[in-house]
Formats: structure tokens, C-alpha cells, sequence
């Protein structure tokens, strides 16, 4: 099952990270997200996130996260949040 819980803000791709509102529910290091979008469609595991260039276990409602990910993303993408 999967939930939306934010979109693509920005990607930068010389370190492979990408910027994401948490629009919906919270975020955990160890969730699975699912980044969906016109050209994008990949899932992966969260190893680590910041907010404000600082390490961060959970992000909820209002926060704006960095994370690795292991594809290009673009902006407005949309951020799913797997669950069993």
C-alpha cells in the first residue's frame, strides 16, 4: 500500500540528493518511498535524511527533508510512502 506524503522540491544532481515537502503523515530513516512522476518511477529505502544540513531520525507535516536517492528526480515529483 502506499501513501502520498510529499512532493519534489529541488534536485541536485552532482550529489544526488533531492529537497522534499512533507505534505501528508511523517517520515522515518528506514521508511520505503516510492518516487513517482512523468519519467520517474523508482522505490528505495531511506538511510539518512537533514533538515537544515542537520541529521534527522523524522520528518513530519511542514518539514523539508534532503535525502540520497539513487535515480534522477525532478521537481514536483510525487513522494509515496510504502507500507506492508
Amino acid at each position: 500500500m502506499e501513501e502520498e506524503i510529499g512532493k519534489v522540491e529541488d534536485y541536485f544532481a552532482h550529489v544526488g540528493a533531492v529537497a522534499i515537502r512533507i505534505t501528508n503523515g511523517t517520515l522515518k530513516v528506514g521508511d520505503t518511498i516510492h518516487i513517482k512522476g512523468h519519467v520517474t518511477d523508482f522505490i528505495q529505502k531511506i538511510e539518512s535524511m537533514q533538515i537544515e544540513h542537520e541529521s534527522v531520525e523524522e520528518a513530519k507535516v511542514g518539514d523539508s527533508i534532503g535525502i540520497k536517492v539513487s535515480e534522477k528526480v525532478r521537481r514536483h515529483d510525487h513522494i509515496y510512502k510504502v507500507t506492508e
